[in-house]
Order: structure tokens, then sequence, then C-alpha cells
């Protein structure tokens, strides 16, 4: 098959964050099969090496300058309310939109140069038409739902709008809808993820396609670090991610570090917004930015806390956590779409053991850290177990076979 690929954010090196890393390893699973045709965008951070180094994994790269910053200022905001009531595309989905793309899509199409097109984020979907479906399989692969997290953002408080996002909420629950409908089958993450989908479109044509780690770059370690290090790893410009951080910093770490006065916690990734940055100025907080290695980080560190309290899909640094053999302490949005707590099997499923501490308020994470800290016995049952639950079932490998299974129909 012919597939083109359509990704608004660039997608190598494969390490920049939860959409970069799952639509490389999709590309990766398509092009061990199909000629594929990837359609991106260049972000400013993009270097000359990495589209070389991309080229590689392709059979064609296309590519087109990323649209520039939107306006600032208070009346360009309103217009751009505005132009949501009335066209029905979210700002965000719009920021993405070039005719020049969409030209180039259309004449693609025309000249029945594809058998299959996926779009990688909901972003990429507005240049689907709902008509090529008929001799086209088009396929969305839903990384979350954008609906789905601004209205768990606005039940928990943490969006910088309120007013803003009620007014708009219908309108994005319209549009995602819409959206869905113009495809073949949509890809999701988790179960919970496919219920909130087909909640809006019953009749929706779904697949559930978890994330995955590259065991290779997330190797297992052999011996637990020295200290009481937590670390915390993702993009801070996300509001999901600078929420948990904030929540862990200033309300979960302080009544850790009363009981431990050497213990440290380390946020770690990319882009830091400066809320964030401001948590360095703490004692025995670290914020690192960018690091080489992502393993190297959760290897150093005693404990992965990850309590977040907005986000949907199955979260990919969760996954690296438990195949670097890290003992976890995460919340129910953290560990969406993972089986963590013993059972005992039947009705033809296999029986299951603990792989790691759930908490979802300030005292019951302050509680299983604590206990972690105190049982080395359980710390180490919970990596062996969290790592061969990776290699059961969150391999880059099974997971791309189930995409391209998508894709082919």
């Amino acid at each position: 098959m012919n597939v083109l690929m359509i990704s608004a954010k660039f997608p190598y090196p494969a390490t920049r964050g939860g959409t970069e890393i799952r639509t490389f390893y999709c590309l990766e699973a398509l092009k061990a099969e199909h000629s594929v045709t990837l359609l991106t965008f260049r972000e400013d951070y993009v270097s000359d090496e990495d589209i070389e180094a991309l080229r590689g994994h392709v059979d064609e790269l296309v590519m087109f300058d990323a649209p520039k910053n939107a306006a600032p200022g208070l009346i360009a905001k309103l217009n751009r309310v505005a132009g949501f009531v009335t066209t029905g595309t979210p700002p965000n989905i719009h920021y993405y939109y070039s005719p020049e793309v969409q030209t180039w899509v259309d004449d693609a199409i025309a000249r029945d140069r594809f058998d299959a097109i996926t779009c990688e984020h909901s972003v990429n979907a507005l240049y689907i038409r709902p008509e090529w479906k008929e001799k086209v399989r088009t396929v969305i692969n839903v990384h979350s739902s954008d609906y789905c997290t601004k209205r768990s953002n606005l039940d928990l408080g943490i969006t910088k709008n309120a007013l803003r996002d009620r007014l708009t909420l219908p309108l994005l629950r319209r549009y995602e809808a819409d959206t869905y409908r113009k495809f073949t089958t949509v890809a999701v993450t988790t179960e919970d993820d496919e219920t909130q989908i087909q909640e809006m479109v019953p009749d929706l044509n779904s697949m559930i396609i978890p994330n995955g780690v590259e065991l290779d770059e997330f190797t297992f370690r052999n011996l637990e670090p020295a200290g009481r290090q937590l670390v915390f790893t993702g993009t801070f410009d996300y509001s999901v991610n600078i929420d948990t951080a904030l929540y862990l910093a200033q309300d979960i770490f302080p009544s850790v570090q009363a009981q431990y006065p050497d213990a440290t916690l380390a946020i770690v990734g990319n882009r830091p917004d400066p809320c964030i940055q401001a948590l360095a100025e703490h004692p025995g907080i670290i914020v690192t930015g960018r690091v080489p290695s992502l393993a190297d980080a959760l290897h150093e560190s005693a404990l992965f806390v990850a309590p977040m309290r907005a986000g949907y899909g199955i979260k990919n640094k969760t996954l690296e956590a438990m195949a670097a053999g890290v003992p976890i302490v995460g919340s129910d949005r953290a560990l969406e779409g993972l089986q963590i707590e013993p059972s005992e099997g039947g009705a033809g499923k296999l029986p299951t053991p603990l792989r790691a501490l759930r908490a979802n308020t300030t005292d019951e994470y302050v509680e299983a850290i604590v206990r972690l800290f105190e049982d080395p016995d359980l710390r180490q049952t919970l990596a062996r177990n969290s790592r061969a639950y990776i290699e059961e079932s969150f391999t880059w490998t099974k997971l791309g076979e189930q995409y391209r299974q998508a894709v082919a129909g």
C-alpha cells in the first residue's frame, strides 16, 4: 500500500514528547510493510540533521514551514474565540491549517497517489474531506481527546480561562464528533478513551492500540541507586504536566521531606514553563530541562511519582518508568489503561501480580512513598513485575502490528 501520514509535529527524534514518540513508532511500523510518505511541518527547533535522519525512515518526506505564532493580545484572543464560534474549528486546530498543505493533499488524492491516509493526532484532521473515505482508507490516531482533557481540566480548575473553556466546550465536543465521522477507523490508546469517544459517535469503528516502549533504550536497571530521589518526567509546557509537577513539588514533596530530609525531587523533561523552573529555588528540588537520556534519569531515581489529576490516554512516562524497573506511585490518570492491582484471573484471564502503588490524595501519596522507602523487597517486586508486564504487552513491535492492521483494514 501507498500510505500518506500527516503529522503536524515533526516526529524525530522520538524523545521530544508523547505525540512525537507515538507518531515515530507508528511510522516505523507502517514503513516495515508499506510505502510511506510523511507530510510534516518544520518548526524552528528542527535541525537540518534531524530532517536528513528522518528521511531515512520514510520513502518520501514532504516538508512545509510551520505556521507563524498566533498573534498576541486580548483582541487577537477574542477574535480566535469568535472564529471558533462561527466556524466550529478550535483555534489550536486552525493554527496548524495551511491552504498550501490542503492543496497538496487534495491534488494527491485526486491523482489516486495513496491507498490510505493516517492523521497523527486530531490537529491534522482538518485536511481530511469526509467523502474521501469512500475511495481511500482514512485512519485517525487519537493520542488523546482534546475534549475529554479540557473537560477534565475544567472539573479540576486547572484551566487558564475557565469561562472561555466552558463556553466553547460544547463546540469542541461537536467538532471532535464530526471529525471522527470522517474516518474509516479511529485508533485510541485505552478503553476509557474508547468509551468517551463512542459516547460522541455511537457507531464508531474504533480500535484500542496502546503506547509502547523501546526496550533497548529503557533497559531494566540491575542496581538500585543510593539516596531517596523521586522523579517525574514529561514535557513541561503542557498544562497537565505543569499541574502534576506543581502538585508534587508543593503539596506532596514537603511532607516527604519532613520525614526524610535527604530526599530530593527531580522534574525531568523538555521545555519547562517558568513556573516549573521556579521550583528549583526550593531546597531539594531539581529542574533539569531536556536531558541526554530519560532512561538514565529514571535509573538514577529511587521512585517514579506521577500524581496526575488530568489527561486522558495511556501515559508514555509511566510505561517508560515501568520498563526501567523504577517502582511507581501513580494516580488513576497516570495508570490509565494498565492492570496494576493483583487479580486471581478466571474466565479465561491469567492472574496478575501487583505492579505499582495507586494513590489519589496527598496523604495516600505520602503513605505510599514512605512504604516504598522502607520496604526494599516491595520495591524489587514492583520493579520486576512492571518490567515483565511491559515486555509482555507494551512493545512497539507488538503494537506496530496492530497499527498496520488498522491502516490496511
